[in-house]
């Protein structure tokens, strides 16, 4: 396991926000419990990423609350999360192994002890041999999975994933989404899913919320052992 602080707690609290006149979500809350699992669904624009930055500590909401692990600052939520955007963002100059190595090193950690840390989970990732390749040279799964190791390797309590395999195809992205629910099995953390995909978000997490066309309000809010593909499409189409 990868050494890491305890999976931490989120509150959203009655939350609301917006740029200028547009207004992004409404009156949104939700509590998920230290090394629990949570998908958000919803359509194109209803405001999950921007809910993913609020907790992150990114931005702050206009209206209502936001902690983590307790902690309501910015700076707190920051200190407490990792955020997995959509693009893997990983550095093209850079070899695989220093890719997902640099939270360690941006924290401190010689590159070398860096280095050492992350080349045996390698092996466990399915990337075994290709350490020194540069992201180029990797499939687009591949390099997620590069991606998905840097965050962990954060060692942070939270994991905000925002549509991770979206811009994989169907197949890649039906493979990763099984490695992933697998991976988090090994590697409790408390985790926000952001995804398009209700199958992923069924598959992967213990509950999924539904959000509403923008401003996005929750619409449901249920342990995934109780929904149907269905019964979250309904949702969504409320």
């Amino acid at each position: 396991m990868i050494a890491t602080m305890a999976g931490a707690p989120i509150s959203i609290e009655h939350v609301g926000h917006g740029y200028g006149p547009l207004s992004v979500l409404h009156d949104v809350s939700l509590e998920i419990a230290a090394g629990s699992r949570l998908a958000v669904v919803g359509p194109s624009g209803c405001g999950k990423s921007t809910l993913l930055h609020l907790i992150a500590g990114l931005e702050q909401p206009l209206a209502g609350a936001i902690s983590v692990a307790g902690g309501g600052l910015p700076e707190r939520r920051l200190a407490g999360c990792a955020l997995m955007p959509q693009d893997d963002l990983l550095l093209p100059w850079r070899s695989a192994l220093d890719n997902a190595a640099l939270p360690l090193m941006n924290a401190g950690v010689s590159r070398g002890q860096a280095r050492e840390a992350a080349l045996p989970l390698f092996r466990r990732f399915g990337l075994e041999g290709f350490e020194q390749e540069q992201p180029r040279r990797l499939s687009g799964g591949m390099r997620q999975r590069v991606a998905f190791l840097r965050t962990l390797l954060a060692g942070k309590g939270v994991l905000l994933l925002d549509e991770p395999f979206a811009s994989l195809d169907a197949l890649t992205r039906e493979e990763l989404g099984g490695w992933l629910a697998e991976t988090l099995d090994q590697e409790p953390r408390t985790v926000m899913l952001v995804t398009h995909d209700v199958d992923e978000a069924l598959r992967t997490c213990e509950r999924v919320a539904v959000l509403s066309t923008r401003p996005g309000r929750l619409l449901l809010d249920a342990p995934s052992s109780h929904l149907s593909h269905n019964d979250v499409m309904e949702a969504l189409r409320s």
